[in-house]
């Protein structure tokens, strides 16, 4: 627990008016579900939920280990749905945000990352249309996805050394990009890699025909709690 501690002490200092640390693993979805109410009753309830876990991954090619790809779909998305889910009724009450971590390796191709990769991509997809969902049921909760590159945490720096040859990102800079944008209520916030790739990866066309697609259904029968026939 040293380390929570030095962080709950870390949060006073700057200035928090209080801060709490609840210890456990997010393998486990019991843990997941019960930690949001926990923390929403700390905290008299929730503004943000920001989630930015991950399992432990080291960078090679993929064999057959469908072990590994399992455990990152329930610790890097499934445990997210599970903790967005348990949150929302005390986010509605706040009119409040849910800020989803991801990664460039949740919006192109990278090798040596395919289960890691595999799990960014599914956030992206999930919370997204989830997004979409909220808008057309006039849910005020917004979803901000973060897509980062390369930031200089020491576990990230200690997964690329001798194999990834680029620049990273102050972690100081990253986590007030990600605090900021989820303030905002931003859709999408990209930090940490150069422009010319955040400018790519913005794909203004899947904006548009995710827009054109939404004409095709007919919400209504949902909106109304009416099932399709």
């Amino acid at each position: 627990m040293r380390n929570s501690d030095q962080v709950v002490s870390r949060c006073l200092e700057l200035g928090a008016a209080s801060a709490y640390y609840i210890a456990g693993t997010m393998e486990d979805m019991t843990f997941a579900e019960q930690f949001v109410a926990k923390a929403g009753k700390l905290m008299g309830g929730l503004d943000m939920l920001i989630l930015n876990h991950i399992t432990n991954n080291s960078m090679n090619l993929f064999s057959d280990d469908i072990h590994l790809v399992r455990k990152n779909m329930e610790v890097n998305f499934l445990s997210y749905v599970v903790l967005s889910v348990a949150a929302l009724p005390m986010l509605k009450q706040s009119n409040g945000s849910i800020v989803i971590v991801s990664s460039t390796a949740g919006k192109m191709a990278n090798p040596l990352v395919a289960p890691y990769s595999g799990s960014k991509f599914a956030l992206d997809g999930f919370f997204s249309s989830i997004r979409e969902e909220y808008s057309v049921t006039k849910v005020n909760v917004s979803i901000t996805l973060c897509i980062l590159g390369l930031i200089n945490t020491e576990t990230a720096m200690k997964a690329v050394s001798g194999i990834l040859d680029t620049n990273a990102s102050p972690k100081e800079e990253c986590a007030l990009a990600i605090i900021k944008g989820g303030a905002l209520r931003q859709e999408e916030v990209y930090y940490g890699s150069s422009v010319w790739t955040f400018l790519l990866l913005r794909n203004p066309g899947r904006r548009i025909l995710e827009f054109l697609s939404l004409r095709s259904y007919n919400m209504d029968k949902f909106i109304n709690n009416q099932a399709l026939p």
